[in-house]
């Protein structure tokens, strides 16, 4: 039996190496940063900036480097496996308990309160409730995500599989040619004319091609389906 697809630990598996290094000295820089800009804006050097994107505060000599995420790596994920990452008010299934507890653990270490939390999940999960393997993120700044809590089941071990023909145009067309050819080897010898011949064989398969082709374009048009890069990071269904 194949083993289902554990998202947090193919994340892991995407970070470079000596990458929580890099990332924990990128994260000092910038904090440092928003330090100094703070203290001049109290003094009343610089003026406030009209929209600043919120993060939260940590104590960096307590954080697990190995759960802090780029959003490269998190972009790919969702591309490879047609997931989602989104705010987490667009989350309909409740949290679960523990994942209450992870986040009041973490709040009591750092002393601090999280906030804009972030959540990677399938589709459906934006939807209606599930039970497929969601993650919990929260922005630290500078593109970097803290991981607070992943619960439920693990992905489909085929899900990367499945989805590997929304990746993009070229991916979906190469697999209805494949599934035309198929069907037109499964068409019976002589069905259409006495002689087999080898034009015979490819007028079928344009037309098995037209055939498939169309249903899917049809399906894709019908309810609004997309590839994955431009659903990765969407809160729009027909996105």
């Amino acid at each position: 039996m194949l083993k289902r697809t554990d998202i947090e630990q193919r994340l892991s598996a995407l970070q470079e190496t000596k990458f929580q290094e890099v990332a924990l000295q990128e994260l000092l820089q910038a904090h440092a940063i928003k330090e100094a800009s703070r203290t001049e804006m109290e003094a009343g050097l610089v003026q406030a900036p009209e929209k600043s994107v919120p993060v939260n505060s940590f104590d960096f000599d307590l954080l697990d480097t190995s759960r802090i995420y780029h959003m490269r790596h998190i972009r790919q994920i969702c591309i490879d496996y047609r997931l989602r990452f989104l705010d987490l008010k667009y989350f309909k299934p409740e949290l679960p308990e523990e994942a209450h507890q992870a986040i009041a653990e973490i709040e009591a270490m750092h002393e601090t309160s999280l906030e804009n939390f972030k959540i990677i999940a399938p589709s459906k999960l934006f939807k209606l409730a599930d039970k497929d393997d969601p993650l919990l993120f929260v922005p630290m700044g500078n593109d970097y995500f803290y991981l607070v809590h992943k619960w439920g089941n693990d992905l489909h071990p085929l899900r990367k599989l499945l989805v590997w023909p929304f990746r993009n145009i070229i991916n979906l067309s190469l697999v209805v040619l494949f599934v035309s050819l198929l069907a037109t080897f499964l068409v019976p010898a002589g069905l259409f004319s006495k002689n087999n011949s080898s034009a015979e064989f490819w007028i079928i398969f344009f037309f098995m091609f037209k055939s498939i082709a169309a249903v899917v374009i049809f399906y894709g048009f019908a309810l609004g389906k997309n590839f994955n890069p431009a659903i990765w990071n969407s809160k729009y269904f027909n996105a």
